[in-house]
This record gives C-alpha cells, sequence and structure tokens, in this order.
C-alpha cells in the first residue's frame, strides 16, 4: 500500500442524502492530498448496546445507497459483515468488507469474507495482542485472497476506557499486511451506563498523528457533518469540517518520513 489510504464516511447508512454529502466533500479533501479514498458506511449495525438502538434504514437499501455513493464520485467503498451468509450479499455492492473487532476470531465470517474475493479489513479485537492478529489474517488468506488489512482500534483498559499502544502499528506491520489505525473508535468510552457509547473526539488528531508517526499506512475516521444528530456513534465520529486539517497535518509528517 504505497499510497495512504483514508477509509472514512459515517458510522451508519442513515439516510439517502448524509452519504453523499461526506463522501463529496471527503474525496476532495483527498485528491488535493493524494490519498486513496476508500468510503465507509454500515449498512447495518448488529452490535448495539441497547434493545431500542438504531439499527439501519432496510438492508436493500443502505447497500444500494453505498453502491450509488461509489459510482457516483468514482471510489471505493467499503460495509461491515457480522454473519458469514452476508459476505456474498454485501460483495456485490462494495468493494471492501470489514470486520468488527469483537468478531475478529471468527473462522467462518473471515473465511466466508475471504472467498468474495473482496478486500477486507479486519479490525483487531480489543482483547488480542497485536501478535495475535496474525491467525485472523491466516484465515482469510487460506482463501487464496491476498487482499488484507488490519486495523489497531485500542485495548480494553478496565470496563470503560479504551488506550492505544504507540507499538502495536510497528507490532502489526510483521504481519507483511498494511495496517489501519482507527482513530475514532479508540476514543470511544465504552459500557456507559445509559447505553450509549461515549467517547472524546478531541483525542482523534492526537491519535491520527502518532500512528502516522509510527508507520501506519491508512486511516479509519467515521466523520459526520453533525455528529450530534448522528444516529449511531453520535460522541465519537468526527466534526467533517475538521478533517481537512487534521489530513494535512498527518501528510506532512508522512513527507518528512520518508524524505
Amino acid at each position: 500500500m504505497d499510497q495512504f489510504t483514508l477509509i472514512a464516511g459515517p458510522c451508519a447508512i442513515e439516510n439517502d442524502q448524509t452519504p453523499f454529502e461526506i463522501a463529496e466533500k471527503v474525496k476532495k479533501i483527498c485528491d488535493d492530498l493524494g490519498i486513496r479514498y476508500v468510503f465507509k458506511g454500515s449498512y447495518r449495525k448488529a452490535n448495539r448496546s441497547r434493545l431500542d438502538s438504531f439499527t439501519g434504514i432496510g438492508d436493500d437499501k443502505a447497500l444500494e445507497i453505498l453502491q450509488a455513493v461509489g459510482k457516483k464520485f468514482g471510489i471505493e467503498t467499503i460495509t461491515d459483515i457480522h454473519e458469514s451468509h452476508e459476505a456474498e450479499t454485501a460483495a456485490k455492492y462494495v468493494d471492501h468488507l470489514q470486520i468488527p473487532a469483537f468478531l475478529c476470531r471468527q473462522t467462518e465470517l473471515l473465511i466466508a469474507a475471504g472467498n468474495t474475493g473482496k478486500g477486507v479489513n479486519i479490525k483487531k479485537g480489543q482483547f488480542l495482542s497485536p501478535e495475535a492478529m496474525h491467525f485472523p489474517v491466516e484465515k482469510v488468506q487460506s482463501t487464496g485472497n491476498p487482499n488484507v488489512w488490519v486495523c489497531e482500534r485500542g485495548v480494553s483498559f478496565g470496563y470503560s476506557d479504551l488506550i492505544v499502544d504507540a507499538t502495536s502499528i510497528h507490532r502489526l506491520k510483521k504481519h507483511g499486511v498494511p495496517v489501519i489505525m482507527d482513530c475514532t473508535h479508540s476514543v470511544q468510552k465504552p459500557n456507559k451506563t445509559e447505553g450509549v457509547t461515549g467517547g472524546d473526539p478531541s483525542l482523534i488528531e492526537t491519535i491520527a498523528l502518532s500512528a502516522m508517526a509510527t508507520g501506519a499506512d491508512g486511516f479509519f475516521i467515521e466523520t459526520h457533518p453533525d455528529p450530534k444528530s448522528a444516529k449511531s456513534d453520535p460522541h465519537t465520529m468526527l466534526q467533517l469540517d475538521k478533517l481537512e486539517n487534521i489530513l494535512t497535518k498527518a501528510m506532512n509528517i508522512r513527507k518528512a518520513l520518508h524524505a
């Protein structure tokens, strides 16, 4: 992965307007900075804290929106899957599939994703060491699919915090696949008593710049024009108008590293 990659978009496909607004603005930023852009949006949210949490607008509709975004702007797309039977269906609409952190050891899910031939981004479980990610990568590659990324997103620290190990990216790169830093989920504060995951988005820039300095091949950043109004992850998404400044600083670091 010679070109730096940004996986970015809303947490969930919550309507048929916001995804296009986000994709248009992020694509321009990425084009200006020479970044490969992959639009992200979850077509369905399966891992929710509360029974009444928003899960989606309907699978078919959300997948069609993802496909339409990709076609309109000429960009790659990615969505997450939660069960093995979803892989084949989702792969008809997007270019890459994402494996959620809690599910990164699910053999059937990883194999199904690999069998689609699509790119597979595996989120590192909050409970796994960088070295243990060898096995999820191996499962996908066993299908003959070499298009695997691993994604750091923090480690559980007690019940309600995550920490990011500054050595993790270096250690993950030993698996020989591109390493993505999830700059938004890593600032989560899970297990809140109100049933909505908290977070501190003021730390997103710190996470991003640190990851770039330690060799990340790409960022994963969930972003939204008005995070507080979002139906999923409102406390961790980056406000869209703050993205360009962070990416500009990060790319300056990258240039310095490769000078």
